[in-house]
């Protein structure tokens, strides 16, 4: 019933549709007489009302507004996303609720702002080595890679929960792998992963983070000096490879020596994600294109996509992980300096099993009691629920309908199901909440749907039914609810990630921004609360955690290194300024304080090798100084008690202004100096 005039100033109907502002006197916003039109009361009084009523906001408006306000100077996100920045090659960090953009993390592209790739020792090394063509004969030709198209962001766990230690993401293009430390929120290692090309879903963290999984997305040539026919002979030329890397739990680096892979069929490999509690140790990954379509249809041959869409059914791959890591010690061969388990191995040893899903399947996702495996089959309607419990006996009773041609068994559908759930059209990836219920995106649709589990969540006909489904604006493709891939699922909030935007935001050109929306869970219907353009690249997954679960920095011991995070052997305090030649060039250690670089005058030859150390000797926060060389390509970012280095040839003749690049201080236009090369 409508509510009286009374009722919504003394707040007495509270929960008949409004939120309750401040107790039992408080005011109630929305709900009330003037629901529903434009420039209604919103119950707040004086200059709110009449600020909701000259922008012609409803009480519900009001009421998405201060669910999602954060006020100035107040650090009231209960959440942070990391984001994938798609082709920026990139993290983005995003506050929940306010949906505010916090940081963007440079990993594989240079980032100029924080001088990521442009001079400094630390961030260029990282991308340096992260191309590295020894262990990567297929794609010796490329040389240096400073871009990437980052995809699947996976957080560091700890019994299955987020630590916020570290976050790993892949290079959807080039198959390799980042670790980005969250003290500093930094990049500090990228692999460039043997035997693979490209990578697209493949990574997660298990359960306590012995291993970062990456795979194959496109399957990769064995052999390149077979190039020519390859494709003519897919099945034989082709092969996937299932990637652990093994995590070093001091530093977060990835240890190639202690790695391992798994060769698989050259299906192509798509999402993945870890067992954990009744599945640990279990790795499901999704394939599509069971048929190794290759195309040709300039020729007259079948479009990619038709030859891959021939099947009924595709395969998600089961792996036992855990087996492997002692099968890998002693029935691997190294290939491309990778230890790997061959696939006639992987089978005999019972590490790889098949199980049939619905075509051209996108998420395979674990429920938090490790349970039930979500799959959402792009061309189904229906999200299958797969049972551990089915798994393990039906490969126990060796319950398996066939092999592929490869002799990997593969299970029979009916034995591995535990429930199937009409959800809509183009179902792709499902996240969860504590109490039972799987969120799954439907691209199609452009909606998301919310379905029950089963036992013990959900018993007789209230399992596996679908409860609710919510429009959104438009085409999504992943989603995420907080830390909603986790054991302990914090729920409250869902994030759509929509690939398209099209009437949500201004004109702002002709590419528009990707949109994300957040989703309010509280309710007994799902509902949006606002819109965020995203319009730095194309981001495809995202994890949400906890804010207190992070213990950045707010700056560092006066002299640390970045990259090994501790005291840099070349940091220079104050009183230990100098500039020495050396048979090659000159070497300057240097300090950074505002307002000045000291020394604010180096001199060198021609020709000569520079070598600057320089370190911000700041201890207040925020206090970053940037330090760039013009005609040089050096823009390096220093924060508070960073040491850095940098090297160049002096090889253009001239005096050059060194600058501060970064606003810091009342006399930042004088922060200064002089390189004079004669």
């Amino acid at each position: 019933m409508p509510l009286s005039r009374r009722e919504l100033l003394t707040g007495a109907a509270a929960g008949a549709g409004g939120l309750v502002i401040g107790g039992v006197t408080g005011t109630v916003i929305g709900g009330g007489e003037d629901d529903g039109g434009a420039g209604a009361a919103t119950g707040l009084g004086g200059q709110a009302d009449a600020v909701a009523k000259a922008r012609d906001l409803k009480p519900e408006d009001v009421t998405r507004a201060l669910k999602t306000f954060v006020p100035p100077g107040e650090h009231k996100d209960e959440f942070f996303l990391f984001a994938s920045g798609g082709h920026s090659g990139q993290i983005l960090v995003i506050g929940v609720p306010s949906m505010r953009l916090l940081k963007v993390i440079g990993v594989f592209s240079p980032e100029p702002w924080q001088g990521h790739g442009y001079g400094a020792d630390s961030s260029d090394l990282v991308i340096k080595q992260g191309t590295d063509p020894k262990n990567k004969p297929v794609s010796a030709a490329r040389g240096p890679l400073t871009w990437g198209d980052t995809h699947h962001p996976a957080l560091s766990e700890t019994k299955g929960e987020y630590d916020g230690r570290w976050i790993y993401i892949n290079d959807r293009a080039n198959g390799r792998i980042a670790m980005v430390d969250l003290r500093d929120f930094k990049t500090k290692q990228i692999v460039d992963v043997p035997n693979l090309d490209s990578s697209h879903g493949g990574v997660f963290c298990t359960p306590n983070s012995e291993y970062v999984h990456i795979s194959t997305m496109s399957p990769t040539l064995v052999d390149p000096t077979k190039a020519a026919n390859a494709l003519e002979n897919f099945k034989d030329n082709f092969r996937g490879y299932s990637s652990f890397m093994a995590i070093d739990q001091k530093t977060g680096r990835m240890d190639l020596a202690k790695s391992f892979q798994i060769e698989l069929p050259p299906y192509t490999q798509d999402l993945a994600d870890s067992g954990k509690l009744a599945s640990d140790g279990w790795v499901f990954i999704n394939s599509y294109n069971s048929e190794m379509a290759a195309g040709g249809n300039l020729d007259g041959g079948k479009p990619i996509e038709v030859g891959a869409s021939a099947n009924d059914f595709d395969f998600m791959h089961i792996i036992n992980w855990k087996k492997a890591e002692t099968v890998a010690q002693s029935k691997s061969k190294v290939i491309n300096g990778m230890r790997v388990i061959p696939l006639d191995v992987a089978v005999s040893e019972g590490i790889l099993y098949l199980a049939p899903e619905p075509k051209s399947p996108h998420g395979v996702d674990v429920a938090p009691n490790g349970q039930y495996i979500s799959v959402g089959g792009k061309l189904d309607p229906h999200g299958t629920i797969y049972s551990i419990d089915k798994i393990t006996t039906a490969i126990k009773n060796s319950d398996f309908e066939k092999k592929d041609q490869y002799g990997i068994p593969v299970l029979k559908l009916d034995s591995v199901v535990a429930g199937r759930v009409e959800v809509g059209l183009g179902p792709l990836h499902t996240q969860y909440d504590a109490e039972g219920h799987g969120y799954i995106s439907l691209f199609l649709d452009s909606a998301v749907a919310k379905f029950t589990l089963g036992e013990p969540y959900f018993k007789g006909d209230q399992a596996f039914k679908l409860v609710d489904k919510l429009p959104v604006h438009y085409n999504i493709g992943h989603l995420v609810a907080m830390e909603g891939d986790t054991v302990k699922p914090a729920g409250k909030y869902l994030v759509a990630l929509n690939k398209w935007s099209i009437d949500r935001f201004p004109v702002v050109g002709t590419l528009k921004p990707q949109n994300f929306q957040l989703v309010d869970l509280t309710g007994e219907k799902m509902e949006i609360l606002t819109d965020m353009p995203i319009g730095i690249g194309e981001p495809h997954y995202t994890q949400g955690i906890r804010a207190d679960r992070i213990k950045a920095w707010e700056v560092y011991p006066v002299g640390t290194n970045p990259l090994t995070m501790e005291k840099d052997p070349n940091a220079t305090a104050k009183g230990g300024e100098k500039i020495s030649r050396t048979a090659d060039g000159v070497e300057v250690w240097g300090t950074v304080t505002r307002s000045q670089f000291k020394p604010d005058q180096i001199r060198v030859k021609k020709g000569d090798k520079v070598t600057l150390h320089l370190t911000n000797i700041e201890t207040t926060p925020d206090a970053t100084h940037g330090f760039s060389i013009p005609r040089y390509n050096v823009n390096i970012s220093l924060d508070p008690g960073e040491a850095v280095t940098t090297e160049f040839v002096a090889d253009a003749q001239g005096t050059f202004a060194y600058y501060c690049t970064e606003f810091c201080s009342a006399l930042h236009l004088e922060m200064q100096g002089w390189l004079v090369v004669s």
